[in-house]
This record gives structure tokens, sequence and C-alpha cells, in this order.
């Protein structure tokens, strides 16, 4: 791999710590969600998974767009994260991947440019058979 950035960021505390970039944007206190015994008070690492897959993955959405020679109009991307238990009481994570894409010429090319970016999204590529991952066209928002 020719690498052509790195984040680095530091986690103290695990689910009920804080997160830090070295660079310094992201600098926040995390928790764990209500729905997991916790009190709710900050952000968890669900959420920022997902407001990073998303923005890849829109920006996977462009350069599809721009090989399929396709106007993607205003998109927007939605993720969804959830976290569970498997069989063995190990924690997993499955994904959910909305997207609305109105400059698409047909829902045929809707799905085509979803399905492609799926395979260009180094996210995508990264939890592939991993986890699961569903992608939804929406026709509306």
């Amino acid at each position: 791999m020719n690498t052509l950035y790195t984040a680095k960021a530091t986690a103290t505390g695990g689910r009920k710590g804080h997160v830090k970039t070295e660079d310094g944007p992201i600098d926040m206190n995390v928790a764990m969600p209500k729905e997991m015994g916790g009190k709710g008070d900050g952000v968890n690492p669900e959420q920022l998974f997902a407001s990073a897959y998303s923005a890849c993955y829109g920006s996977a959405l462009e350069a599809a767009a721009e090989k399929l020679n396709q106007k993607l109009g205003d998109f927007k991307v939605k993720a969804h994260i959830s976290i569970g238990k498997t069989e063995e009481d190990n924690f997993q994570l499955a994904a959910v991947i909305d997207a609305y894409i109105p400059g698409a010429d047909s829902v045929e090319m809707g799905e085509k440019l979803m399905n492609e970016a799926h395979v260009i999204c180094p996210f995508s590529r990264a939890t592939r058979d991993n986890i699961d991952v569903t992608l939804n066209l929406l026709l509306d928002q």
C-alpha cells in the first residue's frame, strides 16, 4: 500500500473514557450508551464508526458516479452501526448503509452506484466478510 494519510488517535478508559486525535479535531469523552447499561452522556464508538463509514462511503459514491458518468445530485448517506452478541457471547457489529441518490438515471443505476461504491470504499473493504453489511437505495428522504 502507498500510504496517503495516517490518522492517529488515543483512547483512555475504554468505553467510559476519552478519545483524542493527535492533530486535535477530536477531543471528547466517550460513554456507554444507555442501551448497554451506561449513562449515554457522551459519544460512543459505534457513533464514531457510523459517522466515519457514512462519510467514506459518500466519497466512494462520488468516485463511482464519476467512473460511471452519473450525477449524484444532492445525495445523502446514513450508516446504521449496531452492536450485539454472537451465540458464543462475543461482541459483533452489523452495518446498514442507506443512500439517497436523486441524480441517478434509474433505480438500477442507483443500485449499480451503491454496489460500485461498496467495492471502492475502504471501510466496506475492511468490513467485508467480517460483519454483515446491508445496502439500501432510498427513493425518497
